[in-house]
């Protein structure tokens, strides 16, 4: 009676850390190495865990890593839909948008990329679940800058016969194309210019024609 009275009081105690903080601390160890070159070791290092630790609470490596790309992309649809809403007027949302990746002046947050498109390239061939997560992060993604898009035609900025739709779809493929060439080492100024000219293209100004300017 007693040893099962042990066993219910180990079951109920608290875990002794901070599951958030865990995985914010594997997502940057697997964004900076990738799946394949962070080992055990590496992922008990930066969690602070044992390895019956941090199986019993997230599972096996692949699990591990699944959880910690799935918050990292919760924690960028919540970026992005808190950009998109709060902006004065929708299309310098979308200017925004293209500028995002270049926002460390040293080179070293666009030289790392998007864990989401890395995990793609890397796994995506190999793993369904991360192709299908790929699939529908993109997905969402493209609702919320359409939804944007459609904010910038109410607002008189874009014109009414742009399908809001192919026109994020387009944006996004140009901020993931920005994020590709600045993995590749092109500077900030180099970047920043390359997004300013996308922009100047797929979001022309129309507001000599709008009834609020």
């Amino acid at each position: 009676m007693q040893s099962r009275i042990r066993i219910l009081v180990r079951m109920a105690r608290p875990r002794a850390f901070d599951e958030k903080q865990v995985l914010n601390a594997v997502r940057e160890q697997f964004w900076g190495a990738g799946y394949a070159a962070t080992s055990l070791e590496d992922l008990m290092r930066v969690s602070g865990l044992g390895k019956g630790s941090l199986y019993a609470a997230f599972g096996d490596k692949r699990q591990l890593f699944l959880r910690a790309l799935h918050s990292y992309t919760d924690d960028n649809h919540g970026r992005l839909r808190n950009a998109l809403a709060e902006a004065p007027r929708a299309v310098d949302a979308l200017r925004m948008l293209l500028e995002a990746p270049i926002d460390d002046p040293t080179g070293a947050g666009t030289r790392r990329g998007c864990l989401m498109a890395n995990s793609t390239c890397e796994l995506g061939n190999a793993d369904p679940e991360v192709l299908a997560h790929a699939h529908r992060t993109y997905e969402i993604s493209t609702a919320l800058i359409g939804d944007c898009v459609a904010r910038a035609q109410r607002e008189g900025d874009l014109p009414a016969e742009v399908d809001p739709i192919a026109l994020a779809r387009a944006l996004l493929a140009a901020q993931q194309g920005i994020v590709f060439m600045g993995r590749t080492g092109l500077d900030t100024a180099t970047l920043t210019a390359t997004a300013r000219s996308l922009a100047a293209q797929l979001l022309p100004d129309h507001s000599g024609d709008s009834p609020d300017r």
